[in-house]
């Protein structure tokens, strides 16, 4: 029975891994038709495949998978409130959009999950014969569960993908200024920043450029950067350079302040969080160490003294 339960859980971590692995792919990938399409020229501007080797070339999950997801998720968000569903697709933005989830199909993952967490929970139930009410809470259970991962996930990597952007503002900042200060023009000082680094800032960097490209006007598009990362640094670094552009002020001076500025905060960062490691090493010291150490100097003494009552 133990090992059935055993085997229950490691099938269960099993199909969320399974299913979740979607949303962890890189958002390099290529997931959208069109890209897969551009992608099929090669040097001469030949098309070496036809249209229906172009669909097939995509992944399964690109093909099939993902369409179905996106039908389910049609089905419920039209259910949905719309400040709800603008809600998802704003944690999702967040997220970097993984594996090209819209607010659909991040809710028919959700049911999925639930689903299959039922059925994990119900299958773990009945292996190791449990009796009610038992039996009725480990389905609700798996499926509490399951429903909550997908959150879960996407929380995580919204916050490993501020963190990244929020190490590599810095290092960024730096190349711009410098770039500028050489006599290069910001659009270009962007476009040497995306050359140089291979991380979600550049990524973001390499966006505004395209829609700058496209005709939308830059400081829409750099505003619109900022509200979709939600940094603070990186915000407060794209409004200087919006107001410097308002008011007609010298942009090379303003990147080497701003740069300056994100250099003192990443110090203060550092030292806070320096100050705060005492006090987290208490838990471990407190809930570990000192009951290892109490049965060790104490422990002989406690025998001792029990002998000398018998």
């Amino acid at each position: 029975m133990i090992l059935a339960a055993v085997a229950a859980l490691f099938a269960f971590i099993g199909v969320t891994f399974i299913v979740f692995g979607l949303t962890n792919r890189s958002t390099a990938t290529q997931s959208d038709l069109l890209e897969a399409r551009l992608a099929q020229f090669n040097e001469t501007g030949r098309q070496v495949l036809s249209l229906t080797e172009a669909e097939l070339s995509l992944p399964f999950s690109d093909r099939v998978i993902k369409p179905i997801f996106d039908r389910l998720g049609k089905v419920m968000t039209s259910r949905m409130q719309g400040g709800q569903q603008q809600a998802v697709q704003e944690k999702l933005n967040l997220a970097g959009r993984p594996g090209g989830l819209t607010a659909g199909g991040f809710v028919a993952l959700q049911l999925i999950a639930l689903v299959v967490g039922v059925a994990i929970g119900l299958g773990l139930a009945i292996l190791t014969a449990m009796t009610p009410p038992t039996l009725y809470l480990a389905p609700v259970g798996g499926g509490v569960i399951g429903y909550l991962v997908p959150s879960m996930s996407i929380s995580r990597r919204i916050k490993r993908r501020q963190k990244e952007i929020l190490m590599s503002l810095p290092s960024a900042l730096d190349l711009l200024t410098i770039s500028v200060e050489a006599g290069l023009a910001f659009d270009a000082a962007l476009a040497r920043v995306c050359d140089k680094y291979r991380n979600v800032l550049a990524m973001e960097f390499n966006q505004v450029l395209n829609e700058v490209r496209l005709g939308r006007p830059r400081l829409e598009a750099l505003d619109d950067m900022g509200r979709r990362n939600k940094v603070e640094e990186l915000n407060n670094f794209l409004q200087a350079i919006i107001q410097s552009e308002q008011l007609g002020v010298g942009i090379a001076n303003v990147l080497r302040i701003q740069s300056e500025e994100i250099r003192r905060r990443r110090r203060q960062r550092a030292e806070e969080a320096g100050q705060k490691a005492p006090i987290k090493m208490l838990i471990p010291m407190i809930g570990c160490i000192f009951p290892t150490l109490f049965i060790v100097l104490l422990g002989p003494a406690v025998i001792q003294v029990g002998k000398s009552f018998h």
